[in-house]
């Protein structure tokens, strides 16, 4: 009989080893300061912010809120940030307010098709998008609503009897619907589409509705994929994110605005991706944020007189850091969020001529003074296929040169999401280094920052250049002298998880352990229980039943990590949410029933009640606890 060797142990302690002030460990990562911005006072001259704080031991999270004037100074603590804010929710005119609600609006549950069954449990379904995320739909739809601020007026559901979401699921926020300039028109962002229709599309539009004729325009009927963010200048010119292509969620997100009643595309030229945006406060520029070379850094677009005057946006901050958001402008300067892998988000100052750039919270500072931080240095790497790939890696606190170490090639998620200079509070390189270890993460293929065409490579291509690109990384650090070739391990979440899936059987021995968070083990079973149907049709190129499509077929059987499960040989660790329908719980599950009925070492920990990510406090804890025991387990670090 094959030994089990599932267990899920709570460990209070903060780590498993102990390094004094050597580096961070898991429960001070979890119980940092995180700041977060919550805009800028009406005149631009504060910052209004919060600053929130777990207790593990307590499982809770409390806040403080804050004021900071732009050009520094000590914080005043505040009790209620409204009163220091600019209400967006509410009118030009003050006498209306904007909310959003959910609306029952379909039977779903036993007890809706059925009232006399009172006790009934189940629901009935006749198409797709029957669960969301972390969701099971239950027939309500989330609308928006105009109410009045003072008088006993009609409040008016401004999507009545439509079946559709805003803001969108599961997502979108407050930024999904925004007053008109004159306080006569709503904005707002939906998929008009229902059930499997919508599944399979991601054609949302913006659509405005006048609050005098109750009447409803959409106004980017012509844009087949995304239109997002809404935002209006100070002069009341609107612009927005867009993206082209239909059912493709990673597609080239650019800013458009009406230029004579016209939508033109102000970054069509520019080889990237934008994040976000905001306004200049005196509506001649747009400023944005967006992925490049391994960074996210502050850009600057000018708003042309004429579309034939568009000019390429210009790069105003560069390092080693990401910015993280834009806040708002005061003068000259404009107020970010910015953070690097050693440090987590504060706000900063950028001279917008200069780039120049200084901190103004320092929520963390004294913490980070008082351990030693990890070495963090970029890496050209060649590929198989001749070119340059930018890769990170994160040294041990005090790295030594002349000793060897354990190194981890960490798979990034997404698949198309920026490796850039981020600071995770569970995939956290500089605890992972604080244990030990030197990481690897390379920006293969299918990552925005280095051009829309490296970014657009990994579609229907899963198991192939990104694959060659990860362990061309590898392969290329295990050539120092102070990494141990013997001790390499491979990590990585959702894609990332996937790819881990993949290596273990490629990877020709060069790993000695694997770890594994909501990956896709099979993608034929992958496919028959996700929930948005146009990722893994644009990404796998369609049905593993479609015989004669080409694409399809290779990445339903050539890259399914399944059909190479017999090549397993490797330590696994395996994490799985119950509550993850992105990537739903069979795949962790038969991961781990293969791994366990062919003899190989093997720990699952499932977590029932999360979902994509691991948002529990204590179930973070023992998250870490359980990857750092395992790594110890199976990857010694350089003092075992």
């Amino acid at each position: 009989m094959i030994k089990k060797i599932v267990s899920v142990t709570l460990f209070v302690t903060a780590t498993l080893f102990s390094f004094g002030q050597e580096g961070i460990t898991p429960k001070q990562l979890i119980e940092l300061n995180r700041v977060s911005a919550l805009g800028m006072t009406e005149d631009n001259s504060q910052v209004v912010y919060q600053v929130s704080k777990v207790d593990v031991a307590n499982n809770t999270r409390s806040s403080k809120y804050y004021m900071i004037h732009a050009d520094g100074g000590r914080p005043m603590e505040i009790k209620d940030p409204a009163n220091h804010l600019i209400d967006r929710l509410i009118s030009p005119d003050g006498s209306k307010r904007l909310y959003n609600a959910e609306v029952k609006l379909t039977n779903i549950s036993g007890t809706d098709h059925y009232p006399e069954l009172k006790e009934s449990n189940m629901m009935i379904y006749d198409q797709l998008n029957y669960r969301h995320w972390d969701q099971w739909e239950d027939g309500a739809y989330s609308h928006v609503f105009i109410a009045p601020t003072k008088t006993r007026e009609q409040t008016i559901d401004i999507m009545e009897g439509e079946l559709f979401d805003c803001p969108q699921q599961p997502f979108g926020g407050a930024e999904d619907y925004v007053w008109c300039p004159e306080g006569k028109k709503v904005l707002y962002v939906a998929k008009k589409k229902y059930g499997t229709e919508y599944a399979v599309s991601t054609n949302t539009d913006i659509y405005e509705y006048d609050l005098e004729t109750r009447a409803t325009k959409n106004i980017t009927e012509y844009n087949l994929g995304y239109d997002t963010q809404p935002a209006f200048s100070p002069k009341g010119r609107l612009a927005w994110l867009q993206m082209k292509r239909d059912g493709y969620e990673s597609d080239k997100n650019d800013i458009i605005m009406f230029i004579d009643k016209k939508p033109v595309n102000l970054t069509a030229a520019w080889d990237g991706t934008v994040n976000g945006f905001k306004w200049s406060n005196d509506s001649k520029s747009i400023y944005f944020n967006a992925p490049v070379d391994g960074t996210a850094q502050l850009f600057v677009v000018e708003v042309p007189k004429s579309a034939d005057k568009i000019k390429l946006p210009r790069q105003i901050t560069k390092g080693k850091f990401d910015v993280r958001g834009i806040v708002g402008q005061s003068e000259n300067s404009m107020v970010v969020s910015r953070g690097d892998m050693n440090h987590a988000t504060e706000l900063y100052t950028v001279n917008l001529k200069s780039g120049e750039m200084r901190q103004l919270t320092n929520a963390n500072t004294d913490f980070y003074n008082s351990i030693s931080l990890s070495k963090v240095e970029s890496r050209m790497v060649k590929t198989t296929d001749g070119k340059d790939m930018l890769s990170w890696v994160i040294y041990p606190p005090n790295f030594d040169p002349t000793k060897k170490y354990p190194t981890l090639l960490y798979c990034q998620g997404g698949p198309q999401g920026a490796l850039s200079q981020f600071y995770s509070y569970r995939w956290n390189f500089q605890l992972m280094a604080s244990h030990g270890y030197i990481i690897i993460a390379p920006n293969r293929r299918g990552m925005p920052g280095h051009g829309v065409e490296w970014n657009e490579q990994i579609s229907k291509d899963y198991g192939g250049q990104n694959m060659d690109d990860y362990l061309s990384a590898i392969d290329d650090i295990a050539k120092e002298a102070y990494v141990d070739k013997d001790r390499l391990g491979c990590i990585g979440a959702s894609y990332g998880g996937y790819s881990v899936f993949y290596l273990a059987g490629t990877h020709n021995n060069r790993f000695k352990t694997f770890v594994s968070h909501d990956g896709i083990f099979n993608w034929k079973s992958m496919y028959g229980t996700t929930e948005e149907m146009f990722f893994v049709n644009w990404d796998l190129g369609g049905a593993y039943w479609d015989k004669d499509n080409e694409a399809a077929q290779r990445s339903h059987n050539a890259f399914n990590p399944a059909e190479n499960v017999e090549k397993w040989n490797t330590p696994m660790l395996i994490v799985q949410g119950g509550k993850d329908f992105r990537v739903p719980i069979g795949q962790g599950l038969e991961a781990f029933q293969a791994a366990q009925l062919q003899g190989i070492r093997s720990k699952l920990l499932y977590f029932p009640e999360e979902n994509h990510w691991v948002l529990g406090n204590q179930n973070s804890l023992i998250w870490h606890t359980e990857f750092y025991k395992w790594l110890g387990e199976t990857l010694p670090p350089i003092d075992k």
